[in-house]
């Protein structure tokens, strides 16, 4: 299955299955790219960097295929583990402890919608959504809901912090 989604990367489109529903998605433009690759250099572990005693590892990883529970097969544009994932070679099943969404125009339903929703069903304690046009940024936490305009810190649930 994952060879099929590998195909449609290289006709320019991102094919994710969310809760059985299937999203053709462009490939991101250069202003999505740049706002990732800000935010992923600014993610780092709050307080002491050791991940003795069940620390965070803070590990981040961009666009790539994760298997969720349900089936649905997502590339989040940031996913932050507390550990590496196993996987080097298929979809990773280790359940991110936060996810990233940047906005990609024509997608703005997907990332602000559907997407939080998905993510805090699949067991993803940390949903961040950045758009880059209004800079806006909506934290979403299963008890909470709070929104920023960028730059803003992001304290992360496991441990990490970011600037969106």
């Amino acid at each position: 299955m994952l060879r099929q989604f590998l195909d449609a990367d290289r006709l320019g489109v991102r094919l994710e299955i969310m809760g059985g529903l299937p999203i053709w998605e462009a490939h991101p433009v250069l202003k999505h790219q740049r706002a990732v690759d800000r935010i992923r250099a600014t993610i780092e572990r709050r307080g002491p960097s050791s991940t003795e005693h069940g620390g965070c590892g803070c590990v981040h990883v961009a666009d790539v295929y994760i298997s969720f529970p349900d089936g649905s097969l997502k590339r989040p544009d940031i996913s932050i583990f507390c550990r590496e994932p196993e996987e080097e070679e298929e979809a990773i099943t280790l359940i991110p402890e936060a996810v990233i969404e940047v906005v990609s125009r024509g997608y703005e339903a997907k990332d602000l919608e559907l997407a939080p929703h998905f993510y805090l069903a699949q067991g993803v304690k940390d949903v961040v959504v950045f758009d880059p046009y209004s800079l806006l940024v909506l934290h979403v936490r299963r008890d909470r809901v709070t929104r920023a305009i960028s730059p803003a810190p992001i304290a992360l649930a496991c441990g990490c912090q970011c600037v969106v």
